[in-house]
């Protein structure tokens, strides 16, 4: 049913509550899981320049160089431990608007499923920071499946 499950990820404890889910149905549906994590590098993303570019956090080619290595080894670790269970998986990492970028993943590895953490905090703090987990479902053309991590 699930032939490929998309999993979006930030390197959080909080979106890693997904994780047992995603085994077991990759488990049931012999699925093959893609381990995802958007990166939002300012200085890679188009934009003119003025107040808005000029307040983003400018990074050193070393220093993106440095968070794109620790955020493929923390993929690559977590695709050890699902091949050490027999689950086929892989990793991404990708630049852009987390949403858009999810869903395009999504539709270019022809996912079946997405599988994803919300962490569940609701109210002002969704309404100020936006929820990626609601900006998934408002635009979803695929089955989702959200739990939302204990705290």
């Amino acid at each position: 049913m699930y032939k490929t499950i998309l999993v979006p990820l930030d390197g959080s404890e909080v979106a890693e509550a997904i994780l047992p889910h995603v085994e077991e149905l990759a488990k049931l549906f012999g699925s093959t899981v893609i381990l995802l994590q958007v990166m939002e590098l300012p200085h890679l993303i188009a934009l003119p320049k003025g107040e808005i570019y000029d307040a983003l956090p400018q990074l050193t080619p070393a220093e993106v160089n440095q968070q794109l290595g620790e955020t493929r080894r923390y993929l690559d670790g977590l695709v050890a431990r699902l091949d050490a269970d027999d689950i086929s998986a892989r990793a991404l990492v990708e630049n852009g608007p987390v949403v858009v970028t999810i869903l395009r993943v999504a539709r270019q590895e022809e996912a079946g499923l997405i599988a994803m953490a919300s962490h569940g905090r609701g109210g002002p703090a969704d309404v100020y920071y936006g929820s990626v987990a609601a900006g998934v479902l408002q635009r979803i053309d695929r089955p989702l499946l959200i739990v939302r991590a204990q705290k």
